[in-house]
């Protein structure tokens, strides 16, 4: 269990930056599933329309704190 949740958090938090440099820039690395968030998620919802980057950043720490997480799980 410790591993999946790790994983999930880890790729979230690597679809999260990945979503930001495609913002930004052109991700030229796996961009069709790193940036699947980005490209298929975000322009559905409206809130967030206008911040697509602070999106992004936001899904990378959900990452970071979904693999903490998953860390704080297995120790207790």
């Amino acid at each position: 269990m410790k591993k999946i949740v790790e994983t999930a958090g880890f790729l979230l938090a690597v679809m999260g930056v990945s979503g930001a440099i495609d913002h930004l820039w052109t991700q030229p690395i796996m961009g069709g599933f790193l940036n699947a968030f980005n490209r298929y998620v975000i322009p559905h919802v409206g809130f967030v329309t206008g911040h697509e980057l602070y999106a992004n950043l936001s899904v990378a720490v959900l990452g970071v704190a979904v693999m903490l997480l998953g860390a704080k799980v297995a120790e207790g």
